[in-house]
C-alpha cells in the first residue's frame, strides 16, 4: 500500500509520500456522504419548497468540498507520514477545513435568512411590517457574513506562527502603525456600527418613499456600508450608511403610505369659492387616487392682484398623490374656464384724465367722423 502514491513533494526538507488508495478512499467516502445526506434530507422533507430548492442550491458546492477535507483528515494517520512531514500536512488540511466551515456558515446564514424572507414576504398581510422585517433580516445578514468572514481570517492568521506575532505586536504597541489603521477603518466601522442602528430602530425600509439630498425616490438597496437610492427618473443616489443617522430626510412612509397633497389656483376676487369648493367635492370623488379621507378648499392669500385657493387631498402613496393633485389642478382649472370665464386671473388698471382732455379728445373725434 505505501508503494502507491499519489503526491511526492518536499516540504521544510521533508519528503512527501501520500497513499493513492488512502486518500482516494478517503474522497470516494467524502463524496458518498454529501449524496447520502441530501438523499436522506430529500425523503424526510415531504413538502418540499423554495426552502429546500434554497438548501440544495447554496449547500451543494461547500458540502462537496468539506465532507471529502474531513475524510482526509480522519484517514491522514494512516499515511504514516514521518514526525517532520506530519506537521505540514495537518496544517494544510487543517486550513482548508477552516475554509470549508466559514463557507458553509455563510451558506447557512443566507439559507436561514432567505427562508424567513420568504415566509414572511408569503405570509405576511401586513406590507409595512413585512418590509421593516426583512430590512432587518438583510442587513443583519450582511452583518453576520462580515463576522464569519473576519472570524475565519483570523484563525487563518492565528494557526501561522508569524501570524501570531504579528497580532501580538499590532495589538501591545498600538503606536503610529495602529492610529493609521484605526484611522483608515474609522468609516468601516462607523457603517458597521449604523449598520446594528438602523436595523434596530428601522429610520428606512427597502422602497420607503424618502426625500434625501432635495432628490425625491424610493429605497433600493440596503447594504453593509451604503443605501441605494432609486430616483424618479431612474438615477441611482449612493449614500453611506452613516448619512441615515448623522443628517437629516424625509420619510413619506415611516408609517403609514397615506399622504396629503396641496393644489393652488388662482383667480379674480370675483370667483364664487363655495361653486369651486363644490366642484372641488365632486370632482375627487370621480378620481380613483382619491382615499377618501381629505377634501378641503381655502383661500389661504389675497394679493393686490388675484385670490389663492389652496385645495388639500390626500391618496394612498406618493405616486397617487401626485396623479390626484396633477388631475384635480386641471379639472378646476377646466371648471372655472367653462362657468366661471371673467374669474379668471387678470390686470386691472384705471386711467384718470382732465375734463378738457376728455373734451378735445371728442371733438378730434367728430372732426374725424366729418
Amino acid at each position: 500500500m505505501r508503494g502507491l502514491s499519489i503526491w511526492s513533494f518536499v516540504a521544510h526538507g521533508h519528503v512527501l509520500v501520500i497513499p493513492l488508495a488512502w486518500l482516494t478512499a478517503a474522497i470516494l467516502c467524502g463524496l458518498l456522504a454529501y449524496r447520502l445526506i441530501f438523499f436522506i434530507y430529500q425523503k424526510i422533507d415531504k413538502n418540499p419548497g423554495d426552502r429546500t430548492q434554497l438548501i440544495f442550491k447554496e449547500c451543494r458546492s461547500p458540502l462537496r468540498f468539506a465532507l471529502p477535507i474531513y475524510a482526509i483528515d480522519i484517514v491522514t494517520p494512516a499515511f504514516h507520514l514521518s514526525r517532520g512531514a506530519a506537521a505540514p500536512v495537518s496544517h494544510l488540511i487543517g486550513l482548508l477545513e477552516i475554509a470549508a466551515i466559514a463557507w458553509l456558515a455563510i451558506k447557512l446564514a443566507f439559507v436561514f435568512s432567505e427562508t424567513l424572507i420568504i415566509h414572511y414576504k408569503t405570509a405576511g398581510k401586513d406590507d409595512f411590517k413585512t418590509r421593516r422585517i426583512i430590512t432587518q433580516i438583510r442587513l443583519l445578514r450582511r452583518i453576520v457574513l462580515v463576522v464569519i468572514s473576519v472570524l475565519a481570517l483570523g484563525v487563518t492568521l492565528m494557526s501561522f506562527r508569524w501570524g501570531r506575532e504579528l497580532g501580538g505586536s499590532v495589538l501591545a504597541s498600538a503606536g503610529i502603525a495602529g492610529l493609521a489603521v484605526g484611522l483608515a477603518a474609522r468609516p468601516t466601522i462607523e457603517n458597521l456600527v449604523a449598520g446594528f442602528q438602523l436595523a434596530i430602530t428601522q429610520p428606512i425600509r427597502l422602497e420607503d418613499v424618502v426625500i434625501v439630498e432635495n432628490e425625491w425616490g424610493w429605497i433600493e438597496e440596503i447594504t453593509t456600508t451604503y443605501v441605494v437610492v432609486r430616483i424618479w427618473d431612474l438615477r441611482r443616489l449612493v449614500l453611506p450608511l452613516s448619512y441615515f443617522i448623522s443628517h437629516p430626510f424625509q420619510n413619506w412612509t415611516r408609517d403609514s403610505a397615506n399622504l396629503m397633497g396641496v393644489v393652488h389656483i388662482y383667480t379674480d376676487y370675483s370667483a364664487p369659492v363655495d361653486a369651486v369648493r363644490a366642484e372641488l367635492a365632486r370632482v375627487v370623488k370621480t378620481l380613483p387616487n382619491w382615499d377618501g379621507r381629505v377634501c378641503v378648499l381655502q383661500v389661504t392669500q389675497a394679493t393686490d392682484r388675484a385670490l389663492e385657493l389652496r385645495a388639500l387631498v390626500s391618496a394612498g402613496d406618493s405616486g397617487k398623490l401626485w396623479d390626484l393633485r396633477c388631475a384635480v389642478r386641471e379639472k378646476l382649472i377646466a371648471f372655472i374656464q367653462k362657468d366661471y370665464p371673467h374669474c379668471l386671473p387678470r390686470m386691472r388698471a384705471e386711467a384718470a384724465i382732465s375734463s378738457t382732455e376728455a373734451f378735445n379728445g371728442i371733438e378730434r373725434g367728430r372732426d374725424a367722423l366729418s
